[in-house]
């Protein structure tokens, strides 16, 4: 029996891990990709301006890794938001609809009690490569 290759998806336009993670690991046509703050890949500082501003650089963050990995967001099939504040849950919604504009993936949200860096918000999700045909049931 062959074995699955894991590659790790590294990307010098997205924040380098702040501790033993990878940005992203593609195994068997399958990304995942590790939660993203709202931090400027350049400074490693969250941006300012708060959740809305956050929620643009973690997607936009988002975007350069599967663009790494050879996707886009429309491969994305899974998401999981993490909010220090719930109430932010329609502002982020906001942000994250001009990102996935269409057949949008499964998701979760969750507050928690605090994220990395004092963060706002955390985005994380699963893709697959390849072109995605969508079909109803």
């Amino acid at each position: 029996m062959s074995s699955l290759v894991r590659r790790v998806i590294s990307t010098a336009k997205a924040p380098g891990a702040i501790g033993p993670y990878s940005q992203a690991v593609l195994v068997g046509g399958t990304v995942y990709i590790s939660g993203q703050l709202g931090m400027d890949p350049s400074s490693g500082q969250l941006v300012p301006g708060g959740v809305v501003e956050e929620t643009k650089q973690a997607l936009t963050n988002m975007g350069e890794i599967l663009k790494a990995a050879g996707c886009d967001f429309t491969n994305v099939v899974k998401a999981t938001v993490l909010l220090a504040d719930i109430n932010d849950f329609g502002a982020v919604n906001e942000i994250y609809k001009q990102y996935f504009k269409n057949n949008f993936p499964a998701r979760a949200a969750y507050q928690v009690a605090a994220l990395p860096k004092g963060g706002r918000v955390e985005i994380e999700a699963v893709a697959v490569q390849g072109p995605l045909t969508t079909a109803g049931l």
